[in-house]
């Protein structure tokens, strides 16, 4: 009797626990890549190795820096659509003002930042002080600084990465992971902590939730919003420094993905597109997800369109699931 009243309790114990699992989005995003990394395995022998990983991170890295402003942005209930051209102008800025000489690293990465620091300023400032929508802003500002890095370049980027920052981003210490996963490592430990443990990052969701409520609360929200995406400016500026050094050069079309790579990659995440709910942390694993799907899908030489599709369907699968889940709570 008593043996099988303890063998109910440990049945209840085990069902709530999976519950509460399959109810957390971090898991799932987490199950979801797991998933997918055996999926290419089966598919693609050898894909799981060491070396083919450090690959994925790598290229996953860039991806996971540039959303972070992304994530920051949605989590206050907006969006920034600058990244992308951003991160174009930073990268032909880096690469010019480089010219393949390391001792020009600190000037090339002190003018991106402030570049990003300007952006992201003014995108503030449009969103908070002239009310305009943040989709309509940053679009128009992302356009803006399009047509500033044409009139910049001549339609013709020079110049060339430092022999340094080619080696922090594009070679793997002991054939595992490169500089530029360690950084990412250590940016998604500092954003976790902002999120987490400080009275900004509170804020943050506090005014995703709701902002009226937070305002009357005592937080500054225009601040903490101008603050918000000055960080994005600034780090999608940082993205595109370091994509100098992967690929070596500039090129006018490098940024050109990264709208719909980190808006996906934070969805995926499970950071609510309304705001106030998330974290960075499912940004990673949503960064890692999106980098694999493209990769398997290339290796099995489908063409660019199926590719999308893949992409598309996954974001809308997922962004139903945790739909679901929140409606059932």
């Amino acid at each position: 009797m008593n043996d099988n009243l303890a063998g109910k309790m440990k049945s209840s114990l085990l069902w709530n626990l999976i519950q509460r699992l399959k109810n957390n989005q971090l898991v799932v995003v987490y199950a979801v890549l797991f998933a997918l990394l055996l999926i290419a395995q089966a598919f693609s022998p050898g894909y799981l190795q060491l070396n083919h990983l450090a690959g994925i991170l790598r290229l996953s890295s860039f991806v996971g820096i540039a959303a972070i402003g992304q994530n920051l942005a949605i989590l206050t209930g907006g969006i920034d659509l600058s990244i992308a051209n951003v991160i174009t102008f930073a990268n032909v800025i880096s690469a010019q003002v480089m010219m393949g000489k390391d001792e020009n690293i600190p000037l090339a990465l002190l003018i991106v930042l402030a570049m990003g620091f300007l952006v992201g300023l003014v995108n503030g400032l449009g969103v908070r002080l002239l009310k305009i929508p943040p989709f309509i802003m940053t679009l128009g500002t992302g356009t803006v600084v399009q047509g500033i890095f044409l009139i910049y370049t001549k339609g013709a980027p020079k110049g060339n990465a430092a022999p340094l920052l080619k080696s922090i981003c594009g070679r793997s210490l002991f054939g595992i992971v490169s500089g530029i996963v360690i950084i990412w490592i250590v940016l998604a430990l500092c954003v976790w902590l902002l999120q987490r443990k400080t009275i900004f990052g509170w804020n943050i969701y506090s005014i995703g939730t709701n902002a009226e409520a937070s305002r009357f609360s005592g937080i500054n929200v225009g601040k903490t919003i101008i603050a918000v995406y000055i960080l994005s400016g600034m780090i999608s500026a940082l993205a595109g420094f370091f994509l100098v050094g992967y690929t070596g050069t500039s090129f006018l079309n490098i940024g050109n993905s990264y709208n719909t790579k980190t808006i996906a990659a934070v969805i995926i995440g499970g950071t609510a597109i309304t705001g106030g709910s998330g974290s960075y942390l499912g940004t990673v694993a949503g960064a890692v997800v999106m980098t694999v799907l493209e990769d398997f899908l290339t290796i099995l030489n489908f063409p660019e369109a199926v590719r999308q599709i893949s992409q598309g369907l996954i974001i809308l699968l997922l962004v139903l699931l945790y739909n679901r889940e929140k409606q059932s709570r």
